[in-house]
Order: structure tokens, then C-alpha cells, then sequence
């Protein structure tokens, strides 16, 4: 009898943290929907404002410079108020711009609740990571960061399909309304999480905590910065490649290109899996070799083998991140201190937005310079895979050299 009690006490128990944990989830899935799923409204936006391009890109540009701008902070907030709370704060945020934006009057108007909606969508970016590294048992903390990874692939991947969809449908507003009742949702199972204990950061004797010392999460940072340069060749030059090299259709260019966040979708759960089960220093080896050779792949695939040669090496490649995503921000997070893991997920952030940001700027010079031509738009098919080659050969050494930081930390703290 006492036996079935204290089952069921466990279960009782353990029921807040698995509703607390779909919290997280919804949380992650918000972030990636809002990053996207703007974009393709871009043109309809430009129609009903009856502004040029340069002003409506403002609308994506303020939501990623605000995002940029406030992870770090809201991870160090996180770290002193309490991150559940802080994380519940910015989910309410996001809500709120998102129904300024869509009830947006004119495009200034729009751009300043994009910009708050990236402040929000800050704190979803800093704090999931920090409150899994909280909640989840270290072994079987890389299963929650690869499920999370999953529900991120997810959200990227629907954000421009959902939002094709209600353009089509309703108009731009329905972009900004969408989010909300996901944003509910989360705010609601977030509060299944279990309570939090703050306590100071550690400080040194010269009055800095060990965070800006360790090589191991400088190396963290530094692999989530490269690899996230590397992501951006496969967004940046597929479609050309695609459309241009291969003579691909846009709706079949847009399928090609679905693979890769799909690939990554399917593959985030066993990533994670594996990392528990063989250790994260080992799969992150792993994934960025996997990275490099899908890139070596796509660098070198003839133009003979069609849209194939490009979309099994992507493939590839995909699975390589989804695994070096897994592995690596479970080894940063194992490490971060339990007062610090707001301020080292937010550092995360950091450095895969700025990887983001630098990897589309790299990867389209390195493209445009391959090609030869001043607009790879009208290059011919050749040009572009000349600069698909060349992008990702430059794209291979990032990953090599992702690995080789990668070794040399773990060599230094052995």
C-alpha cells in the first residue's frame, strides 16, 4: 500500500516538470516562428505601406538587432530575478508587440513592435536553454537539448509556410496575431516548472566570476559562432545555386530547401540521444566532422547530379548541426555554474545570431567573389556553381576549424 502511495506521489511529482518542459518547448517554438515568419510577408508589406524595400527590410533587421542586443542582458536578468519569471516576462512582451504589429497603423509604427518583439523573443532565446540545464537530470540533458533542437528546426521550417499561408488567407496582419495563442499556451505550462533558488554568482578575488576564464565555454562559444557561419552558406547561396546552377523552379528550389530544416527536425531527438549516451565531447567531434564532410560534399558535387548532388550532402550537413547544436550546448551548459546559466545561454545566443550575422555577409562575398560576375542572378549556370564550390569550401575550413578549437579546449581542461 505505501508502495502505490509513493508511486503515485512520484508521478504527481514529476508531472509539473514534464508540463513545465512542453512550457519550454512552446517557448522555443514561439522564438523560431517569430523569427520567420515575417519574412516572407516582406512584399505585402511593401505593397500596403507603399514603401520601397530598404524601409520594409527594416521590419526583419529591427527584430534581429534587438534580439542581438538584449540576450545577453536578459540571461543576466534571468540569473538575478529568476529565469522562469524572466522568461514568463518576455514571453508577455513578445505577446504585447505582437498585437502592436498587428494592429500596426503605419510601417514605423510596425518596426517599433518588431523591435520590442525581438527584445521579448531575447529572453525565450537566453532562458530556455539555462531553465533545461536546471530542470533536466545531467544524463539525459542532451535528449532535452536535442528535443529542443527539434521543436527550433520545426519552427524554422513552418514559420515561412504558415505565413505564405495566412498571407494568402487573411493578409500581413494574420502574421502577428498567429503567435498568440502559442504564447498563451507557454505562459500557462511554464508555471508547471518547479520553483527556483537564486543565489549570488561566485566572484573572484579580483572581482570577475570564472566566466570570462573558461577556455572550455570560450571554445562553446566559438564552435556555435562558426558553425552557425556555416549554416548561413546553405541559406544563402542554396537558392542561387538552386535556381540558377541546377535551372530549379521556385517551388521546387523552396522544397529543396525545406530539406535541410527537416533533416534537422528529424534528427534532433536521436542527436540528443546519443549525446547522453556516448558523452558530449565525442558527438561533438562527431557532428563537426559530419558538418565538414556534407560541406566537402556540396563543394564538390558535378552539376550532372542535378538537385540529388545538392540535397543529399545537405542532408548531410544538417545532421552534422543538429548533432554539433546538441552536443556542444550541452557541454556549455553542464558547465556554467547554476547562478551563471542565464548569462552562459544568453552568451549562446550571442554567438549564434552574430554567427548568423557574419556567416551571411562571409558566405555571400565568398559566393559573389566565385562567380565571377556582378550579379549572380544572371550568371550563368557555371559561374554559380563556381561560386557554390567556392562557398563552401571556405565553408569546410570554418568547420575544420570549429574542430580544432574544439579539441584544443577539451586537450587544455583534461
Amino acid at each position: 500500500m505505501s508502495t502505490a502511495m509513493s508511486t503515485a506521489t512520484s508521478a504527481r511529482a514529476a508531472s509539473p516538470s514534464r508540463l513545465g518542459l512542453a512550457g519550454l518547448a512552446a517557448a522555443m517554438l514561439l522564438s523560431a516562428l517569430g523569427a520567420g515568419i515575417a519574412n516572407v510577408g516582406l512584399p505585402a508589406l511593401a505593397q500596403a505601406f507603399g514603401a520601397p524595400f530598404q524601409q520594409v527590410q527594416w521590419v526583419v533587421l529591427a527584430y534581429l538587432l534587438a534580439v542581438t542586443a538584449s540576450v545577453v542582458p536578459a540571461g543576466r536578468l534571468g540569473d538575478r530575478w529568476g529565469r522562469r519569471r524572466v522568461l514568463q516576462a518576455g514571453i508577455t512582451l513578445f505577446g504585447t508587440a505582437s498585437v502592436l504589429a498587428a494592429l500596426a497603423p503605419s510601417l514605423g509604427w510596425l518596426v517599433a513592435a518588431r523591435a520590442l518583439q525581438g527584445a521579448g523573443a531575447a529572453a525565450l532565446m537566453a532562458l530556455t536553454l539555462a531553465l533545461v540545464a536546471q530542470t533536466v537530470p545531467r544524463d539525459r540533458a542532451g535528449s532535452a537539448m536535442g528535443w529542443l533542437g527539434t521543436v527550433s528546426a520545426l519552427g524554422t521550417a513552418a514559420g515561412p509556410a504558415l505565413g505564405g499561408a495566412l498571407l494568402a488567407g487573411i493578409g500581413w496582419r494574420a502574421l502577428f496575431w498567429a503567435p498568440l495563442p502559442l504564447a498563451v499556451l507557454a505562459l500557462a505550462l511554464l508555471g508547471r516548472l518547479p520553483a527556483e533558488r537564486l543565489s549570488a554568482p561566485p566572484v573572484s578575488a579580483g572581482g570577475q566570476g570564472r566566466l570570462h576564464a573558461a577556455p572550455r565555454l570560450l571554445a562553446g562559444l566559438a564552435v556555435s559562432l562558426l558553425v552557425s557561419c556555416v549554416v548561413m552558406a546553405t541559406l544563402v547561396v542554396g537558392p542561387f545555386h538552386l535556381a540558377g546552377a541546377l535551372g530549379l523552379d521556385a517551388a521546387r528550389t523552396g522544397l529543396a530547401m525545406a530539406c535541410g530544416p527537416l533533416v534537422a527536425a528529424l534528427v534532433g531527438l536521436p542527436a540528443g540521444r546519443l549525446v547522453d549516451r556516448w558523452g558530449a565531447g565525442r558527438m561533438l567531434g562527431t557532428g563537426l566532422a559530419t558538418v565538414a564532410t556534407g560541406c566537402t560534399a556540396l563543394a564538390c558535387a558535378p552539376l550532372a547530379w542535378g538537385a540529388v548532388g545538392y540535397v543529399l550532402p545537405l542532408g548531410v550537413t544538417t545532421a552534422g548541426y543538429a548533432l554539433v547544436q546538441a552536443a556542444n550546448n550541452t557541454a556549455v551548459m553542464a558547465d556554467a555554474q547554476a547562478a551563471q546559466r542565464g548569462q552562459v545561454s544568453g552568451l549562446l545566443g550571442l554567438s549564434r545570431n552574430l554567427g548568423l550575422v557574419v556567416g551571411a555577409s562571409l558566405m555571400g562575398a565568398v559566393f559573389l567573389f566565385g562567380t565571377g560576375a556582378a550579379d549572380p542572378a544572371v550568371a550563368a549556370p557555371q559561374a554559380v556553381a563556381a561560386g557554390t564550390r567556392a562557398a563552401f569550401a571556405v565553408a569546410t575550413l570554418l568547420a575544420l576549424a570549429a574542430w580544432a578549437v574544439s579539441r584544443a579546449a577539451t586537450r587544455g581542461t583534461a
